[in-house]
């Protein structure tokens, strides 16, 4: 049976302007990091981009690794976009990205035009596309000249195979440099996509968003929950079907610290006490700054997705809030 879409999708969902730019992203955005690749069940993956979908969420966010294994959520993303949103492609803004470590030999990683427009061809192959909405260099080249990884992104543009280029993962130096070189060749960055939540600052303390805000560039943090950290997870020990048990991703036992154990209860203690979960308080708070754009969350079921998404039931904080979250996190 064809999928047809909530007729009320648009309705209950926040659209923010992405800097200065005629692009809008739903203040939720759904990445596909996790739990679309091969090794994950595609009718689950399915049901969760359609209530994504349904419920106003128009910014699909892929890379050409995601998986396991590489590629294959581009992969399997392409086979749902075809089967199921074909009517729907115009609704949509799907983004992805070249920069880390896809295939073997000296051009399959970093920031070459070789590597990127290789990419950037194998992904479209993958997902069935003509062309990506926003095509991102994922990580500096500290080796590469600035200037040929940004012409690869303005070259990407001209051939029609993305509409919009970002960054990730540039601190501010970097993605000054970027942006002023992409200006000049007259293919302006429309994103950024950093790491960015409650336990990972550094965008403040850099100075990033008061860059991007001057540059009129739109900011997506991902990890905005700490690779589950900034959730009711943990508070009891580590549960066995947590990333921390399995050993999938970057958390591990060492990062659940006594210290950190009892910022997440104190901080868990404020969120009851604004009438939401931590995990709604955690991606709330990325969202009470007007510099951030969208904030993007993983979902590994459809159940999962419509929880998060409660966040923007509440995303003001008083004075005082705040003060007691900045007295916890130090």
């Amino acid at each position: 049976m064809s999928y047809t879409a909530n007729s009320t999708r648009y309705q209950n969902m926040e659209y923010r302007r992405c800097g200065k730019s005629g692009i809008k992203l739903p203040a939720v955005s759904l990445g596909l990091w996790h739990n679309f690749g091969d090794v994950d069940v595609l009718e689950n993956f399915r049901n969760t981009l359609k209530t994504a979908f349904d419920h106003g969420v128009t910014h699909f966010d892929l890379a050409n690794n995601y998986g396991p294994p590489a590629g294959s959520a581009e992969e399997n993303f392409g086979r749902i976009l075809h089967e199921d949103f074909k009517n729907y492609r115009d609704e949509l803004i799907i983004s992805t990205k070249a920069g880390y470590y896809m295939w073997e030999g000296p051009y399959g990683e970093w920031g070459s035009k070789k590597y990127l427009v290789s990419s950037l061809d194998q992904s479209l192959k993958r997902m069935k596309l003509d062309y990506v909405d926003i095509f991102y260099h994922h990580r500096p080249d500290p080796e590469t000249p600035l200037e040929e990884t940004m012409a690869a992104l303005d070259l990407i543009v001209r051939q029609g195979k993305a509409l919009y280029v970002g960054i990730s993962n540039y601190h501010p130096e970097e993605a000054a440099k970027a942006f002023k070189l992409l200006r000049e060749l007259g293919t302006p960055c429309l994103i950024h996509q950093p790491k960015y939540s409650m336990f990972e600052r550094w965008v403040e303390k850099e100075g990033l968003l008061d860059l991007l805000e001057r540059e009129g560039v739109g900011c997506i943090p991902f990890s905005p929950l700490a690779q589950g950290l900034l959730t009711d997870k943990y508070l009891h020990g580590i549960p066995e079907d947590s990333r921390i048990a399995k050993g999938v991703g970057f958390l591990t036992e060492n990062n659940l610290t006594e210290e950190k154990l009892n910022q997440i209860k104190q901080l868990n203690d404020i969120a009851q006490q604004r009438g939401q979960k931590l995990a709604h308080m955690a991606l709330s708070w990325i969202l009470k700054d007007p510099r951030v754009t969208s904030v993007l969350i993983g979902a590994s079921k459809p159940e999962q997705l419509k929880d998060s998404l409660q966040c923007l039931n509440n995303t003001s904080f008083s004075e005082e809030e705040l003060k007691l979250i900045n007295g916890i996190l130090g």
